[in-house]
């Protein structure tokens, strides 16, 4: 089993990278694989809603975002963390898991996931919901700690001053690497997912 985690900050080692890194140590403690993702600093392209990847089964932008749906089928769960920018979570990110989910959707479907957010101080709660609003639409199950899942500081070292949220990130790992396990445990005993329905409709029709 492989969990990826998505460091959507522009710093590489800064304070999400410091969450991260916790959730990364409980889930290794339960036997779980994982890898980090960062999705860098440079400019990343926004959707343009121009639909080829429907055709093409990838997005039309040669980037991290193809680089991380295709190591993203091979993944069992996955952890997005971000900066809070304006009580909402980075751009950077929302522009790449809008492509990632727009076009690799599938991928997604019925693998645990979680939303990481770090803040100087406020704006968390908001980011935390505009990022698992991702994983409902995609039925994924949504794994949860034992407090929002933030941690507070404005850099990594006071991160790891904040000892409750670096507690709910570890508390993440175990949430996950739980319900991974029964997952498994579940195929091996024939329980696969279930087939959603797929009907789309608009305000008028």
């Amino acid at each position: 089993m492989k969990v990826i985690l998505v460091n959507g900050s522009s710093r590489k080692e800064g304070c999400t990278n410091a969450a991260l890194l916790e959730v990364e140590r409980s889930l290794k403690e339960e036997g779980i694989e994982t890898e980090q993702f960062f999705i860098g600093n440079q400019p990343l392209a926004d959707c343009i809603a121009c639909g080829k990847c429907r055709k093409d089964g990838r997005c039309t932008f040669e980037d991290v975002v193809n680089e991380f749906v295709e190591k993203a089928k091979n993944a069992d769960g996955f952890v997005f963390g971000s900066p809070v920018y304006y009580a909402h979570p980075s751009g950077r990110l929302l522009s790449f898991m809008d492509r990632a989910f727009y076009s690799g959707g599938s991928v997604f479907a019925f693998k645990p996931a979680a939303a990481v957010l770090s803040a100087r101080r406020a704006g968390t709660t908001a980011s935390f919901d505009v990022i698992n609003k991702y994983f409902t639409i995609a039925s994924m199950p949504v794994v949860s700690s034992t407090y929002w899942n933030h941690v507070y500081g404005k850099e990594p070292k006071q991160v790891q001053e904040d000892k409750e949220g670096l507690m709910t990130m570890y508390n993440i790992g175990k949430n996950m690497a739980w319900m991974l396990k029964c997952i498994e445990l579940g195929k091996k005993n024939g329980l696969e997912h279930p087939v959603n329905e797929k009907i789309l409709t608009n305000f008028t029709r």
